[in-house]
């Protein structure tokens, strides 16, 4: 402690007496950094045994964080090398899925869901909106069907659409970026599909409501913001403020972007993404009802 506290690198802010209450110091953003010298640290140092020290850093800023736990690591090797005449302890950081920390191969399997969301919710957005602003909309009211059969006919071409262009993404990250894909192609289609599933339903309302495509583009930006904000596409979740995360269990991009990443980068099976698939089906259960609704009440 007293190598730490005049290193010149470090401010001690308080002293705990009880490891429980690190957690609520590193959320308060009061600490950065902790370090917890367990109660028999000085009796292993004295029967020669080795001795852990734990490091407890605020991870919201992996800068910092990093910083703080190299100037600890210095420390005890320093004090190691000075008590022992050896080298001391040498600290060996591993990452699991992307060994050499390249930032596309977490990035680029995000936009298999990202971009292909965009291309469906507005492809749906625009859907029914068209048909009022051509006045075909009324033509398509006489034929033999249900608000339900045009529904779906609507539904599918946009769902197709998303997860071509979702085969395409998949195709560009593999063979042109070469990032190594460990999963199963048959669980990635499927994630890709009930996310499509969702996002088409989200459409759809947006467009039962919509009189107009300028309607539906204000409706879709002002919509799809949001959502791409958070679904930890750039920003982790558990980073975002307790709010925001919150908020995000209504987002079914979150769920697919981590679903298609575990797919891609650790080959997950549905088994292990079974409950993100509920969050997704439980939009589309809400969404897809809503624009049936909306349809035949903007329709009468």
């Amino acid at each position: 402690l007293a190598h730490i506290d005049h290193n010149g690198a470090f401010s001690r802010v308080g002293t705990l007496t009880n490891p429980n209450g690190i957690a609520d110091a590193i959320d308060s953003e009061s600490v950065v950094l902790a370090v917890v010298i367990p109660p028999d640290f000085a009796d292993q140092l004295a029967r020669g045994e080795s001795a852990p020290l734990e490091v407890i850093t605020d991870g919201r800023n992996t800068s910092v964080a990093g910083q703080a736990t190299g100037y600890v690591s210095r420390i005890v090797s320093s004090w190691n090398a000075a008590r022992t005449g050896g080298a001391g302890v040498s600290v060996v950081s591993r990452t699991w899925f992307n060994p050499n920390q390249t930032t596309r191969w977490t990035f680029l399997p995000g936009l298999i869901g990202m971009i292909s969301f965009v291309q469906v919710i507005m492809l749906a957005g625009l859907s029914i909106a068209k048909e009022r602003e051509q006045g075909t909309f009324d033509q398509l009211l006489v034929t033999p069907m249900s608000p339900a059969e045009i529904l779906i006919g609507k539904s599918l071409p946009p769902m197709i659409i998303g997860l071509v262009q979702s085969m395409v993404l998949f195709c560009i990250c593999r063979y042109w970026f070469d990032i190594p894909f460990r999963g199963s192609m048959g669980t990635l289609i499927l994630t890709v599909i009930v996310f499509m599933l969702s996002s088409t339903g989200i459409g759809l309302s947006i467009s039962s409501v919509s009189r107009n495509m300028q309607q539906v583009l204000v409706y879709v930006f002002v919509t799809m913001l949001p959502l791409v904000l958070l679904s930890g596409m750039a920003t982790p979740v558990a980073n975002m403020p307790q709010v925001l995360q919150v908020m995000t269990c209504a987002d079914p991009m979150r769920f697919a972007l981590a679903s298609i990443r575990r797919i891609y980068l650790e080959g997950a099976g549905i088994g292990d993404i079974a409950m993100n698939y509920v969050p997704m089906l439980a939009v589309a259960a809400v969404t897809m009802p809503l624009a049936g609704w909306l349809f035949r009440h903007r329709a009468m």
